[in-house]
């Protein structure tokens, strides 16, 4: 940002507002400031203390969630119910976004390592969205198309990349 600009609109607090964490999720970032602000009406923000658990492998998923302060473990459990880490997650980071379209089960568990605060975003929300705001749910929708997709292509970079160290070996 030019620095004028920039002397002209600090303290306006606008960065510590919800709508402004929205804009830095990649599903959102796509967003103008009168689509986060109706995005702010329809998330939920909620408090989790340390090592409480957001949901479990196997719950049907009903939403997605972005972490605004905290941390999240994603595991999952083996057979003899030992977990297996699948990822930490930070603020600013996000998961569980394939519930807003799919009511299926959660592939892994996710619970928080320290008091979190997420924003969630759910299926029924969004669905009631799509109904009577199509344009900026169509946005959402396709921010979440377009990290879905990025996605899978890193996962498919990742699968030949380990079939190739297998066939070097």
């Amino acid at each position: 940002m030019n620095p004028f600009w920039s002397n002209i609109f600090r303290g306006s607090g606008y960065e510590a507002t919800l709508a402004y964490f929205l804009s830095t999720v990649p599903i959102f970032s796509k967003l103008k400031k009168g689509e986060l602000s109706f995005l702010e009406s329809i998330v939920h923000v909620r408090n989790y203390k340390a090592d409480e658990i957001v949901f479990e492998e196997g719950d049907i998923g009903s939403g997605m969630y972005a972490i605004r302060s905290g941390q999240v473990r994603i595991y999952t459990l083996d057979d003899h119910g030992h977990e297996s880490e699948q990822a930490t997650l930070d603020p600013g980071d996000f998961f569980g976004e394939v519930a807003l379209t799919a009511s299926r089960p959660r592939i892994a568990s996710a619970r928080t390592t320290e008091a979190t605060v997420l924003v969630g975003l759910f299926r029924s929300d969004m669905l009631d969205a799509i109904r009577k705001h199509p344009a900026v749910s169509a946005k959402i929708l396709l921010g979440l198309t377009r990290v879905i997709s990025d996605r899978l292509h890193q996962s498919h970079l990742q699968v030949n990349e380990l079939e190739r160290e297998r066939g070097q070996s």
